[in-house]
């Protein structure tokens, strides 16, 4: 297995509506690297961002979805998600603030 780093770990935060009300909750939803565990999630999310203390780490794998163009079928790629949650004393995300 290749060696991750942290700025390897988290691919693209996931921007939608669920997402954005999970913020009340102070949870953070992230695709990261299908390799990834829970453990490399909270060390990639407190090095990247400067004062935020991760308290819990949920993750899910998804499935690749079935498609097909004409008689070809395929699959889209499979990911993994990440919610992250945040201690009360931490400081918040900076790139989901404003959205």
């Amino acid at each position: 297995m290749a060696d991750i780093k942290y700025y390897d770990v988290i691919l693209r935060p996931v921007i939608t509506e669920k997402s954005m009300s999970l913020q009340a909750e102070r949870k953070y939803t992230f695709y990261v690297a299908p390799s990834a565990n829970k453990t490399m999630i909270k060390e990639a999310v407190e090095r990247m961002f400067d004062g935020v203390k991760v308290e819990k780490v949920y993750t899910m794998n998804l499935p690749g979805k079935k498609r097909r163009r004409g008689m070809v079928e395929g699959y889209t790629a499979k990911r993994k998600k990440a919610i992250v949650k945040l201690t009360a004393e931490s400081k918040e995300i900076e790139i989901f603030t404003g959205l």
